[in-house]
This record gives C-alpha cells, sequence and structure tokens, in this order.
C-alpha cells in the first residue's frame, strides 16, 4: 500500500451492512468483518469518523406507508441507529480500538452529545467516533447526516458504502446485466441521475462545500485501504470534469 491520501475521512455505514446475510437485526460476524475494516483505517494513522444507518431495523419511510406519523417514525429510525452504533462501538473496543459514541439528541447513559470540537479532538488523539441519530430531525436521511458531520469535522473525503454495492450503475445490475459501472461522476451528473446509493440533499451539500464522494464494497478485500491511499476503486464524485 502507499502513503494515505486523506487524513481525516467520514465512512458511512448503511444500516444493511450489520444485518449481512439475515433478514433482520444485527449479525455478529458481519459487524466483526466491519470492524475489522475500519480498525485496518486506523492503523493506516487516518482519522476515523463514521455515521450509521439503521435500515436494519427499522425503515422511517416504510413504517410511513404503515401507518406511522412521518415524525414519529423518523425518530424510531434514529434510536435504530443507536443499536447500531453499541454493536459497532463494542465490536471495535474488543478489537483494541478505542472509540467515542455521540448522538445528535440527548442518550447520556450510552453516548455524548454531538459536540463539534470535542468530535475533532477525540479523532485527533486516534479514537474513532461513531455518529448516531441522525442530525437528530426528521425527515433528514443518514446519508444527509454524513454529508453534513463530514462537512462539520473539517474530513475530506465522504466514502459511502453500501451492502453489496461496488460503485454507481447507469441501472441496478442485478436486474440489468448491461448495466455500466461509472469511476467518475460530477456532482451535478449524479444530482440529475437521482442515484438510488444516496439521497440529492446528500449530494447537494458536499457540491456547496467540494467534498468529495467515493462509494466503494466496504467488504471487497482491502478495499478501505485502496480507497484511504487513493487507489482506483468504485465511484468517485466531486466538482472535475473528467473523460
Amino acid at each position: 500500500m502507499t502513503q494515505p491520501k486523506y487524513k481525516r475521512i467520514l465512512l458511512k455505514l448503511s444500516g444493511e451492512a450489520f444485518k449481512g446475510p439475515t433478514a433482520y437485526g444485527i449479525d455478529a460476524p458481519t459487524v466483526s468483518s466491519v470492524a475489522r475494516r475500519i480498525k485496518q483505517a486506523r492503523e493506516l494513522g487516518v482519522e476515523v469518523a463514521i455515521v450509521v444507518g439503521g435500515g436494519n431495523i427499522w425503515r422511517g419511510a416504510q413504517a410511513e406507508r404503515d401507518g406511522f406519523d412521518r415524525v414519529t417514525a423518523d425518530y424510531a429510525g434514529m434510536l435504530a441507529t443507536a443499536i447500531n452504533t453499541l454493536a459497532l462501538q463494542d465490536t471495535l473496543e474488543k478489537m483494541g480500538v478505542d472509540t467515542r459514541a455521540q448522538s445528535a439528541f440527548a442518550i447520556q447513559e450510552i453516548a455524548e452529545p454531538f459536540i463539534r470540537r470535542r468530535a475533532i479532538r477525540h479523532m485527533e488523539k486516534g479514537r474513532v467516533v461513531i455518529l448516531a441519530c441522525g442530525t437528530g430531525n426528521p425527515y433528514m436521511t443518514t446519508d444527509t447526516a454524513a454529508a453534513l458531520r463530514a462537512i462539520e469535522l473539517g474530513c475530506e473525503v465522504l466514502f459511502m458504502t453500501k451492502n453489496n454495492v461496488d460503485g454507481v450503475y447507469s441501472a441496478d445490475p442485478r436486474k440489468d446485466p448491461s448495466a455500466k459501472m461509472f469511476d467518475h461522476l460530477t456532482y451535478m451528473q449524479a444530482l440529475n441521475m437521482r442515484l438510488t446509493v444516496m439521497d440529492t440533499t446528500a449530494v447537494s451539500l458536499c457540491l456547496e462545500n467540494r467534498l468529495p464522494i467515493l462509494v466503494f464494497n466496504l467488504q471487497a478485500e482491502h478495499s478501505i485501504e485502496r480507497a484511504i491511499c487513493g487507489e482506483p476503486i468504485g465511484t468517485i464524485i466531486d466538482g472535475t470534469p473528467r473523460e
């Protein structure tokens, strides 16, 4: 591996990354695999913040379709991210990785409140900061939370990892065998395509603040080291037009 390209990253983990092959909930071997890759990132000397989703436990949009009040459903989804945060934190700590959990709203028995300066200081001391409960607001996805926190914390790149998704495609490769994976997209191309891998609010935030996004499969062998070192992997989304 070459030297790291980035000093500080934000890693977005979808809720599906916690359930592995199971239909619902948290699969311990899968969480251990994710934690090992995060540990590899720290061993490269990179400062790491993580935003976790909660879709393996609860989906606010689906709950609304099932008759729940949307605001209530979204708050329930935020609590699901706190459960995932605890699972990841415990697994990382058992691997010898120092962590701190911070939450967008008060759950002081299990996590600190999100305080920007404190989160940055934790990362400077080598701790992995796991950020729970999205932005703390309904109608905002954890993708948007990831973009917002990355900008607030001065991260140099947003790593978007989805379950078994190795980049951005022209169509769903599971349904269309001719689907093409893009190596690079501009923010405007990504917005015009209305990507399913992340929401438009998150892309817009990154556009406005010139934060590059890298979409790749975290479970692929050595993927996070390759991403950190700037090797070709997945799909990069930034403001630079290319051929």
